[in-house]
């Protein structure tokens, strides 16, 4: 089969070559486009990661297309209907980084509750005086948990260790587990309210789209803080940033951005009016940023060294799985 692997870089392809020895393979480190999409029109087998947009117009362009198997848990940017049409097989690897995500959220956590970036803006402006740094304890704060799956389970753990008490909202319950983990299951508008740190851990489609939005973000506990390490479109930007501003939120600590795949476009489409819609969402993420009691990271959670090599082990074994017609081993998006 030939094999084609969008946004890799040099490490991985050595792993990916030992994995899939005896096929044939081929390495781009950009996206897959509508500028390159020549560069796939003979694969049988496609990897890539979220920033490799597979909408309906870029499928039609590849015949002889039969996996997409896409090195993330987030199939979002994969036109699953269109797939299923063209008889596509898609795969993702939704268990590699449980515990690499929770740790991320309590390093967004911890950078909030202490003020490490306004220390940092200080201290740059040779500014040593300790005015406005004032942190607090984790300790016997309450966390509202939103989406208690792996990750979630992961943060509650974590959210333990610091002893804290927990709040989750999930459409599937484990009453077992909330038992043995010392969490309680409320209803989203009842965690809102009663969480000093809020934390999303869901899967972005039609039912979480802008789950935190203008309406409920006015409910949330004044002067608590919003994590974000899930998909940039379950917050709605603008009530966030209405939030900020009028000290509903005390602070967001934020690894994903609505409209983020567009950022590294930003130059082309400021000389495309007809996106106007785009060039809108980036300014408010510019004015978002640009807050002092914001923590911004670039879609890093997930970014470790041992999650991208289990990863890359995953997305291997589905293509393995796929092509020995071991379809009940692979990881195949439903």
């Amino acid at each position: 089969m030939r094999v084609k692997f969008f946004e890799v870089k040099g490490w991985e392809k050595k792993l990916l070559r030992k994995r899939l020895r005896g096929h044939e393979l081929e390495f781009y480190r950009e996206p897959l486009s509508k500028e390159n999409i020549s560069q796939a029109k003979d694969a049988d087998v496609l990897s890539v990661f979220i920033y490799s947009n597979l909408d309906c117009s870029m499928l039609k362009k590849l015949p002889k297309l039969k996996l997409i198997t896409t090195r993330s848990t987030g199939y979002d940017h994969i036109a699953l209907d269109e797939c299923r049409r063209k008889d596509i097989t898609v795969c993702n690897v939704p268990f590699y980084g449980e515990n690499t995500v929770a740790e991320h959220t309590f390093a967004l956590i911890l950078s909030l509750s202490r003020n490490l970036r306004k220390a940092y803006l200080k201290v740059l402006r040779r500014d040593y005086t300790l005015e406005g740094l004032e942190g607090f304890d984790l300790k016997g704060k309450t966390i509202g948990v939103v989406g208690a799956g792996r990750i979630g389970l992961h943060v509650i753990r974590t959210a333990k260790g610091f002893g804290m008490s927990v709040l989750a909202y999930d459409s599937n319950q484990d009453h077992f587990l909330a038992e043995v983990l010392d969490f309680k299951y409320v209803s989203l508008e009842e965690l809102l309210k009663k969480s000093d740190i809020i934390t999303l851990h869901v899967p972005l489609n039609k039912y979480t789209h802008h789950l935190i939005n203008k309406d409920n973000i006015r409910t949330i506990k004044k002067g608590s803080l919003l994590v974000n390490t899930s998909r940039g479109g379950i917050v709605d930007t603008e009530a966030l940033i209405e939030s900020l501003d009028k000290g509903i939120l005390a602070g967001a600590g934020i690894d994903v951005l609505e409209g983020e795949e567009y950022i590294k476009e930003e130059k082309q489409l400021l000389y495309a009016p007809e996106k106007v819609e785009v060039l809108g969402k980036l300014v408010q993420d510019n004015i978002l940023l640009a807050k002092d009691n914001v923590v911004y990271t670039p879609h890093i959670a997930f970014y470790s060294r041992e999650a991208l090599e289990r990863i890359m082990e995953r997305t291997a074994q589905n293509i393995l799985d796929y092509e020995n017609k071991c379809l009940k081993d692979a990881f195949i998006v439903k």
